[in-house]
Protein backbone atom coordinates (compact mmCIF):
# COMPACT_ATOMS: atom_id res chain seq x y z
CA UNK A 1 0.00 0.00 0.00
CA UNK A 2 0.96 4.03 -0.73
CA UNK A 3 1.50 5.39 2.45
CA UNK A 4 2.11 8.76 3.81
CA UNK A 5 3.03 9.71 7.62
CA UNK A 6 2.87 13.24 8.75
CA UNK A 7 5.39 14.34 11.50
CA UNK A 8 8.58 11.80 11.99
CA UNK A 9 9.09 12.15 15.40
CA UNK A 10 8.96 9.26 17.45
CA UNK A 11 6.01 7.08 16.61
CA UNK A 12 6.71 8.68 13.12
CA UNK A 13 9.72 7.67 12.42
CA UNK A 14 9.15 4.02 13.34
CA UNK A 15 5.93 3.34 12.00
CA UNK A 16 7.31 4.62 8.49
CA UNK A 17 10.43 2.50 8.96
CA UNK A 18 8.74 -0.51 9.91
CA UNK A 19 5.34 -0.10 7.33
CA UNK A 20 8.70 0.42 4.72
CA UNK A 21 10.18 -2.74 6.48
CA UNK A 22 7.02 -4.73 5.53
CA UNK A 23 6.63 -3.91 1.80
CA UNK A 24 4.80 -1.10 1.64
CA UNK A 25 5.53 2.43 -0.19
CA UNK A 26 6.05 4.85 2.55
CA UNK A 27 6.77 8.91 2.21
CA UNK A 28 7.21 10.58 5.26
CA UNK A 29 6.09 14.58 5.42
CA UNK A 30 7.50 17.02 7.92
CA UNK A 31 8.63 20.52 7.56
CA UNK A 32 11.87 20.39 9.24
CA UNK A 33 14.86 20.53 6.40
CA UNK A 34 17.33 18.98 8.83
CA UNK A 35 15.17 16.04 9.07
CA UNK A 36 14.36 15.24 6.01
CA UNK A 37 18.19 15.77 5.45
CA UNK A 38 19.27 13.16 8.34
CA UNK A 39 16.45 10.46 6.70
CA UNK A 40 17.74 10.88 3.14
CA UNK A 41 20.61 10.08 4.13
CA UNK A 42 19.68 6.92 5.44
CA UNK A 43 19.47 7.97 9.11
CA UNK A 44 16.75 8.08 11.49
CA UNK A 45 16.12 11.35 13.72
CA UNK A 46 15.60 9.16 17.09
CA UNK A 47 18.58 6.73 18.78
CA UNK A 48 17.58 3.76 19.70
CA UNK A 49 18.24 0.09 19.04
CA UNK A 50 17.91 -1.05 16.01
CA UNK A 51 16.36 1.70 14.38
CA UNK A 52 19.38 3.84 12.56
CA UNK A 53 19.52 -0.14 10.76
CA UNK A 54 15.79 -0.41 9.79
CA UNK A 55 15.70 2.93 8.22
CA UNK A 56 19.51 2.53 5.91
CA UNK A 57 18.19 -0.32 4.28
CA UNK A 58 14.12 1.08 3.61
CA UNK A 59 15.56 4.21 2.50
CA UNK A 60 18.75 2.47 0.46
CA UNK A 61 15.82 0.25 -1.37
CA UNK A 62 13.35 2.83 -1.70
CA UNK A 63 10.46 2.25 0.23
CA UNK A 64 10.87 5.19 2.54
CA UNK A 65 11.20 8.51 1.19
CA UNK A 66 10.88 12.05 2.33
CA UNK A 67 9.17 15.80 1.60
CA UNK A 68 7.79 18.62 3.01
CA UNK A 69 5.05 18.68 0.30
CA UNK A 70 1.94 17.31 2.10
CA UNK A 71 -0.10 17.97 -0.97
CA UNK A 72 2.05 15.42 -2.94
CA UNK A 73 1.36 13.31 0.24
CA UNK A 74 -2.00 13.10 -0.09
CA UNK A 75 -2.39 12.78 -3.64
CA UNK A 76 0.42 9.83 -4.26
CA UNK A 77 -0.96 7.28 -1.22
CA UNK A 78 -3.74 5.65 -0.23
CA UNK A 79 -3.89 6.20 3.71
CA UNK A 80 -2.47 9.32 5.52
CA UNK A 81 -1.57 8.58 9.46
CA UNK A 82 -0.94 11.75 11.61
CA UNK A 83 1.83 11.71 13.94
CA UNK A 84 2.59 15.19 14.81
CA UNK A 85 3.15 16.46 18.17
CA UNK A 86 0.24 17.49 20.57
CA UNK A 87 2.67 19.17 23.65
CA UNK A 88 1.42 20.18 26.78
CA UNK A 89 0.37 24.06 27.42
CA UNK A 90 0.74 25.58 30.56
CA UNK A 91 -2.67 24.95 31.95
CA UNK A 92 -2.32 21.41 31.42
CA UNK A 93 -4.38 21.12 28.00
CA UNK A 94 -3.17 20.36 24.51
CA UNK A 95 -1.50 22.67 22.03
CA UNK A 96 -3.56 21.03 18.83
CA UNK A 97 -1.74 23.87 16.43
CA UNK A 98 0.31 21.23 14.51
CA UNK A 99 -3.11 19.04 14.68
CA UNK A 100 -5.14 21.51 12.88
CA UNK A 101 -2.44 22.24 10.36
CA UNK A 102 -1.90 18.96 9.19
CA UNK A 103 -5.79 18.50 8.51
CA UNK A 104 -6.05 21.73 6.77
CA UNK A 105 -3.13 20.39 4.52
CA UNK A 106 -4.32 17.17 4.29
CA UNK A 107 -8.33 18.51 3.42
CA UNK A 108 -7.17 20.83 0.69
CA UNK A 109 -5.20 18.61 -1.39
CA UNK A 110 -7.73 15.40 -0.55
CA UNK A 111 -9.92 18.76 -2.74
CA UNK A 112 -8.18 17.28 -5.91
CA UNK A 113 -8.35 13.44 -5.14
CA UNK A 114 -10.69 10.89 -6.93
CA UNK A 115 -10.11 8.04 -5.05
CA UNK A 116 -11.07 7.41 -1.69
CA UNK A 117 -8.46 8.21 0.38
CA UNK A 118 -8.30 7.13 4.86
CA UNK A 119 -6.82 9.90 7.23
CA UNK A 120 -6.23 8.56 10.61
CA UNK A 121 -4.59 10.04 13.47
CA UNK A 122 -1.98 8.75 16.01
CA UNK A 123 -1.19 11.58 17.78
CA UNK A 124 -2.22 11.51 21.52
CA UNK A 125 -5.55 14.16 21.09
CA UNK A 126 -8.26 14.84 23.96
CA UNK A 127 -11.95 12.16 23.42
CA UNK A 128 -13.94 14.29 20.88
CA UNK A 129 -10.87 15.87 18.89
CA UNK A 130 -11.25 13.62 15.63
CA UNK A 131 -15.36 14.56 15.92
CA UNK A 132 -14.70 18.17 16.55
CA UNK A 133 -11.45 19.43 15.65
CA UNK A 134 -9.98 17.02 12.82
CA UNK A 135 -13.49 16.11 10.78
CA UNK A 136 -14.87 19.93 10.54
CA UNK A 137 -11.45 21.15 9.31
CA UNK A 138 -11.23 18.19 6.84
CA UNK A 139 -14.38 18.17 5.80
CA UNK A 140 -14.35 22.20 5.15
CA UNK A 141 -10.76 22.41 3.45
CA UNK A 142 -11.62 19.68 0.71
CA UNK A 143 -15.34 20.24 0.30
CA UNK A 144 -15.70 16.58 0.70
CA UNK A 145 -17.86 14.27 3.82
CA UNK A 146 -16.45 11.89 6.23
CA UNK A 147 -17.42 8.74 5.32
CA UNK A 148 -18.36 9.05 1.84
CA UNK A 149 -15.81 10.66 0.12
CA UNK A 150 -12.78 9.71 2.44
CA UNK A 151 -12.23 7.52 5.59
CA UNK A 152 -11.42 9.23 8.71
CA UNK A 153 -10.23 7.54 12.34
CA UNK A 154 -7.67 7.22 15.26
CA UNK A 155 -5.16 4.61 16.24
CA UNK A 156 -3.55 4.85 19.43
CA UNK A 157 -0.23 3.85 19.73
CA UNK A 158 1.91 2.28 22.34
CA UNK A 159 5.50 2.62 21.56
CA UNK A 160 7.82 2.63 24.40
CA UNK A 161 11.05 4.41 23.59
CA UNK A 162 14.15 2.17 23.41
CA UNK A 163 12.27 -0.71 22.47
CA UNK A 164 9.99 0.95 19.93
CA UNK A 165 10.38 -2.07 17.19
CA UNK A 166 9.95 -4.67 19.46
CA UNK A 167 6.67 -3.39 20.53
CA UNK A 168 5.67 -2.28 17.03
CA UNK A 169 6.10 -6.34 15.91
CA UNK A 170 4.41 -7.68 19.16
CA UNK A 171 1.65 -5.45 20.55
CA UNK A 172 -0.84 -6.87 22.71
CA UNK A 173 -3.57 -5.81 20.35
CA UNK A 174 -3.69 -3.37 17.73
CA UNK A 175 -6.85 -0.96 18.13
CA UNK A 176 -8.39 1.70 15.55
CA UNK A 177 -11.38 3.76 15.78
CA UNK A 178 -12.98 4.74 12.44
CA UNK A 179 -16.12 6.26 11.11
CA UNK A 180 -17.10 2.84 9.07
CA UNK A 181 -16.19 -0.54 8.49
CA UNK A 182 -14.70 0.26 4.73
CA UNK A 183 -12.05 2.64 6.88
CA UNK A 184 -11.37 0.22 9.47
CA UNK A 185 -10.84 -2.50 6.92
CA UNK A 186 -7.79 -0.24 5.09
CA UNK A 187 -6.07 -0.06 8.46
CA UNK A 188 -6.89 -3.75 9.59
CA UNK A 189 -4.75 -5.01 5.59
CA UNK A 190 -1.83 -2.77 7.24
CA UNK A 191 -1.29 -4.56 11.02
CA UNK A 192 -4.05 -7.79 10.72
CA UNK A 193 -0.71 -9.69 9.78
CA UNK A 194 0.77 -9.11 13.52
CA UNK A 195 0.66 -11.56 16.29
CA UNK A 196 -2.43 -9.89 18.18
CA UNK A 197 -6.22 -9.35 17.58
CA UNK A 198 -7.26 -6.49 16.07
CA UNK A 199 -10.33 -4.32 17.19
CA UNK A 200 -12.21 -1.78 15.40
CA UNK A 201 -14.30 -0.25 17.75
CA UNK A 202 -15.66 3.70 18.14
CA UNK A 203 -13.45 6.52 17.52
CA UNK A 204 -14.22 8.36 20.86
CA UNK A 205 -13.28 4.94 23.11
CA UNK A 206 -10.36 4.53 20.98
CA UNK A 207 -8.61 8.17 21.69
CA UNK A 208 -9.71 7.68 25.25
CA UNK A 209 -7.92 4.46 25.38
CA UNK A 210 -4.82 6.09 24.83
CA UNK A 211 -4.89 8.08 28.05
CA UNK A 212 -6.33 5.19 30.01
CA UNK A 213 -3.71 2.77 29.13
CA UNK A 214 -0.63 5.65 29.97
CA UNK A 215 -2.42 7.02 33.45
CA UNK A 216 -2.63 2.75 34.45
CA UNK A 217 0.74 2.55 34.24
CA UNK A 218 1.28 5.37 35.85
CA UNK A 219 -1.11 4.75 38.69
CA UNK A 220 0.87 1.58 39.19
CA UNK A 221 4.01 2.86 39.00
CA UNK A 222 3.14 5.07 41.91
CA UNK A 223 1.18 2.18 43.39
CA UNK A 224 4.69 -0.06 43.46
CA UNK A 225 6.75 2.86 44.68
CA UNK A 226 3.82 3.80 48.00
CA UNK A 227 3.49 0.15 48.91
CA UNK A 228 7.73 0.24 48.31
CA UNK A 229 7.94 3.35 50.70
CA UNK A 230 5.39 1.47 53.52
CA UNK A 231 7.10 -1.93 53.37
CA UNK A 232 10.78 0.11 54.18
CA UNK A 233 9.24 1.71 56.98
CA UNK A 234 8.45 -1.17 58.73
CA UNK A 235 11.65 -3.09 57.61
CA UNK A 236 9.98 -5.10 54.86
CA UNK A 237 11.66 -5.45 51.11
CA UNK A 238 8.98 -3.77 49.15
CA UNK A 239 10.44 -5.79 45.88
CA UNK A 240 9.63 -9.21 47.15
CA UNK A 241 6.39 -8.04 48.45
CA UNK A 242 5.32 -6.40 44.57
CA UNK A 243 7.18 -9.44 43.29
CA UNK A 244 4.69 -12.29 45.31
CA UNK A 245 1.56 -9.26 44.19
CA UNK A 246 2.59 -10.23 40.71
CA UNK A 247 2.52 -13.66 41.03
CA UNK A 248 -1.48 -13.93 41.90
CA UNK A 249 -2.66 -13.88 38.02
CA UNK A 250 -6.45 -14.69 39.32
CA UNK A 251 -7.13 -10.82 41.17
CA UNK A 252 -3.95 -8.77 40.99
CA UNK A 253 -2.64 -9.16 37.69
CA UNK A 254 -5.62 -9.82 35.54
CA UNK A 255 -9.19 -8.44 34.36
CA UNK A 256 -10.52 -9.04 38.33
CA UNK A 257 -11.68 -5.89 39.52
CA UNK A 258 -11.23 -3.56 36.15
CA UNK A 259 -14.72 -2.94 35.25
CA UNK A 260 -16.10 -0.03 35.42
CA UNK A 261 -18.92 -0.45 38.24
CA UNK A 262 -20.41 0.31 41.80
CA UNK A 263 -17.86 1.25 44.99
CA UNK A 264 -15.91 -1.13 46.92
CA UNK A 265 -16.90 -2.24 50.18
CA UNK A 266 -17.51 -5.30 52.58
CA UNK A 267 -15.33 -6.34 55.68
CA UNK A 268 -11.89 -6.14 54.40
CA UNK A 269 -11.06 -3.39 51.91
CA UNK A 270 -12.22 -0.15 54.10
CA UNK A 271 -10.62 -1.57 56.94
CA UNK A 272 -7.54 -3.02 55.56
CA UNK A 273 -7.17 0.52 53.59
CA UNK A 274 -7.45 2.34 56.79
CA UNK A 275 -4.61 0.35 58.82
CA UNK A 276 -2.44 0.34 56.06
CA UNK A 277 -3.15 4.54 55.93
CA UNK A 278 -2.37 4.35 60.33
CA UNK A 279 0.24 2.33 60.34
CA UNK A 280 2.21 4.88 57.52
CA UNK A 281 0.84 8.48 59.17
CA UNK A 282 2.69 6.80 62.74
CA UNK A 283 5.84 6.34 60.73
CA UNK A 284 5.82 9.78 58.89
CA UNK A 285 5.39 8.00 55.65
CA UNK A 286 3.17 9.85 52.78
CA UNK A 287 1.51 7.63 50.60
CA UNK A 288 -1.49 10.72 48.59
CA UNK A 289 -2.05 8.07 45.56
CA UNK A 290 -3.33 5.75 48.70
CA UNK A 291 -4.67 8.38 51.04
CA UNK A 292 -7.24 9.47 47.86
CA UNK A 293 -8.68 5.98 47.39
CA UNK A 294 -11.18 6.25 49.99
CA UNK A 295 -12.04 9.95 49.00
CA UNK A 296 -12.54 8.99 45.29
CA UNK A 297 -14.66 5.34 46.29
CA UNK A 298 -16.42 8.23 48.47
CA UNK A 299 -17.35 10.36 45.35
CA UNK A 300 -19.00 7.26 43.54
CA UNK A 301 -21.13 6.63 46.10
CA UNK A 302 -22.04 10.56 46.13
CA UNK A 303 -22.76 10.55 42.50
CA UNK A 304 -25.52 7.77 42.61
CA UNK A 305 -27.01 9.53 45.70
CA UNK A 306 -27.02 12.71 43.59
CA UNK A 307 -28.31 11.48 40.30
CA UNK A 308 -31.63 9.99 42.41
CA UNK A 309 -32.28 12.67 44.22
CA UNK A 310 -32.07 15.45 41.31
CA UNK A 311 -34.24 13.10 39.24
CA UNK A 312 -37.28 14.51 41.49
CA UNK A 313 -39.45 11.87 42.51
CA UNK A 314 -39.88 10.31 46.62
CA UNK A 315 -40.27 6.88 45.79
CA UNK A 316 -37.38 5.15 45.02
CA UNK A 317 -36.87 1.09 45.71
CA UNK A 318 -33.13 -0.67 46.02
CA UNK A 319 -32.59 -4.21 44.80
CA UNK A 320 -29.44 -4.87 47.05
CA UNK A 321 -28.56 -4.21 49.78
CA UNK A 322 -25.31 -6.47 50.89
CA UNK A 323 -21.57 -5.26 49.54
CA UNK A 324 -21.92 -7.53 46.94
CA UNK A 325 -23.92 -10.33 44.95
CA UNK A 326 -24.66 -13.41 46.47
CA UNK A 327 -23.48 -12.61 50.13
CA UNK A 328 -25.76 -11.32 53.03
CA UNK A 329 -22.55 -8.97 54.32
CA UNK A 330 -23.96 -5.22 55.24
CA UNK A 331 -20.74 -4.24 56.93
CA UNK A 332 -19.56 -0.89 55.12
CA UNK A 333 -21.63 -2.05 51.84
CA UNK A 334 -21.88 1.14 49.68
CA UNK A 335 -25.38 -0.06 49.01
CA UNK A 336 -26.35 0.44 53.05
CA UNK A 337 -24.25 4.00 52.57
CA UNK A 338 -26.90 5.36 49.65
CA UNK A 339 -29.78 4.15 51.37
CA UNK A 340 -29.12 5.94 54.70
CA UNK A 341 -28.66 8.77 52.52
CA UNK A 342 -32.05 8.74 50.61
CA UNK A 343 -33.47 8.01 54.01
CA UNK A 344 -31.87 11.26 55.85
CA UNK A 345 -33.54 13.15 52.88
CA UNK A 346 -36.64 11.85 53.30
CA UNK A 347 -37.22 9.55 50.54
CA UNK A 348 -39.98 6.65 50.64
CA UNK A 349 -37.71 3.97 49.89
CA UNK A 350 -38.45 0.46 49.64
CA UNK A 351 -35.27 -2.36 49.72
CA UNK A 352 -35.43 -6.05 48.39
CA UNK A 353 -32.45 -8.58 48.88
CA UNK A 354 -33.14 -11.79 48.97
CA UNK A 355 -29.62 -12.66 50.95
CA UNK A 356 -30.14 -10.10 53.66
CA UNK A 357 -33.75 -11.74 55.61
CA UNK A 358 -33.87 -10.14 59.01
CA UNK A 359 -35.35 -13.38 60.08
CA UNK A 360 -32.44 -15.46 59.47
CA UNK A 361 -29.69 -12.83 59.79
CA UNK A 362 -27.01 -14.15 63.18
CA UNK A 363 -24.44 -12.78 64.71
CA UNK A 364 -22.28 -9.85 63.13
CA UNK A 365 -24.52 -9.26 60.55
CA UNK A 366 -27.86 -9.16 62.95
CA UNK A 367 -25.60 -7.26 65.49
CA UNK A 368 -24.60 -4.64 62.86
CA UNK A 369 -28.64 -3.77 61.64
CA UNK A 370 -29.58 -3.89 65.24
CA UNK A 371 -27.06 -1.75 66.56
CA UNK A 372 -25.99 0.19 63.15
CA UNK A 373 -28.90 0.42 61.03
CA UNK A 374 -32.24 -0.26 62.67
CA UNK A 375 -34.54 2.36 60.47
CA UNK A 376 -33.66 0.67 57.68
CA UNK A 377 -35.24 -3.15 58.58
CA UNK A 378 -38.60 -0.96 58.00
CA UNK A 379 -37.81 -0.42 54.32
CA UNK A 380 -37.22 -4.30 53.80
CA UNK A 381 -39.70 -5.88 51.48
CA UNK A 382 -40.69 -9.82 50.78
CA UNK A 383 -41.00 -9.91 47.26
CA UNK A 384 -39.01 -8.01 44.41
CA UNK A 385 -42.30 -7.44 42.48
CA UNK A 386 -44.01 -5.81 45.10
CA UNK A 387 -40.93 -3.47 45.30
CA UNK A 388 -41.09 -2.57 41.44
CA UNK A 389 -44.72 -2.20 41.53
CA UNK A 390 -44.85 0.69 43.83
CA UNK A 391 -41.60 2.98 42.76
CA UNK A 392 -40.60 5.30 40.28
CA UNK A 393 -37.18 5.12 40.12
CA UNK A 394 -35.20 1.63 40.83
CA UNK A 395 -31.97 1.64 41.65
CA UNK A 396 -30.33 -1.81 41.02
CA UNK A 397 -27.31 -3.01 42.72
CA UNK A 398 -27.42 -6.87 42.81
CA UNK A 399 -26.50 -8.73 39.89
CA UNK A 400 -28.97 -12.05 40.61
CA UNK A 401 -30.52 -13.27 37.75
CA UNK A 402 -33.82 -14.04 38.87
CA UNK A 403 -34.27 -10.40 39.98
CA UNK A 404 -33.20 -8.75 36.89
CA UNK A 405 -35.29 -10.82 35.17
CA UNK A 406 -38.35 -9.57 37.45
CA UNK A 407 -36.99 -5.99 36.42
CA UNK A 408 -37.27 -6.78 33.45
CA UNK A 409 -40.81 -8.08 32.82
CA UNK A 410 -42.17 -5.16 35.16
CA UNK A 411 -40.21 -2.15 34.88
CA UNK A 412 -42.71 0.39 33.50
CA UNK A 413 -41.76 3.11 30.71
CA UNK A 414 -42.66 6.06 33.25
CA UNK A 415 -39.83 4.45 35.56
CA UNK A 416 -36.36 5.66 36.28
CA UNK A 417 -33.81 2.46 36.03
CA UNK A 418 -30.26 3.30 37.97
CA UNK A 419 -27.95 0.76 37.10
CA UNK A 420 -24.93 -0.11 38.77
CA UNK A 421 -24.56 -3.65 37.98
CA UNK A 422 -24.28 -3.21 33.84
CA UNK A 423 -27.49 -4.86 33.25
CA UNK A 424 -27.39 -7.18 29.53
CA UNK A 425 -30.13 -6.66 28.33
CA UNK A 426 -30.68 -2.88 28.71
CA UNK A 427 -33.11 -2.96 25.03
CA UNK A 428 -35.95 -4.70 27.93
CA UNK A 429 -35.82 -1.44 29.70
CA UNK A 430 -38.94 0.34 28.74
CA UNK A 431 -38.84 3.35 30.89
CA UNK A 432 -35.08 6.05 31.27
CA UNK A 433 -32.41 4.00 31.59
CA UNK A 434 -29.00 5.22 33.51
CA UNK A 435 -25.80 3.77 34.21
CA UNK A 436 -23.24 4.78 36.29
CA UNK A 437 -19.98 4.65 34.07
CA UNK A 438 -21.60 4.25 30.64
Amino acid sequence: MRISIFGLGYVGAVSAACLARDGHQVTGIDPNPDKLKIIRSGRSPIVEEGIQELTSKVVENGRFTVSNDPHAGVLETDISFVCVGTPSLSNGGQNLDAVRKVSEDIGTALAEKQNYHVVIVRSTIEPGTIDQVVKPILERSSGKKVGKDFGLGFQPEFLREGSSIKDYDNPPFTVVGTDSKRSADVVASLFRHLPCEFIATDIKIAETLKYACNIFHALKIVFANEIGRFSKSMGIDGREVMHLICKDKQLNISSAYLSPGFAYGGSCLPKDLRALLYMAKNRDISLPMLQGVAPSNQLHIDNVVDYVLAAGSRRVGMIGLSFKSGTDDLRESPLVTVAERFIGKGIDLKIHDPNVSLSHLIGANRRYIEESIPHIASTMTDTCDELIDNVDIVVVGLRDPALLEKLYERNRPDQLIVDLVSLTERERIKGKYWGICW
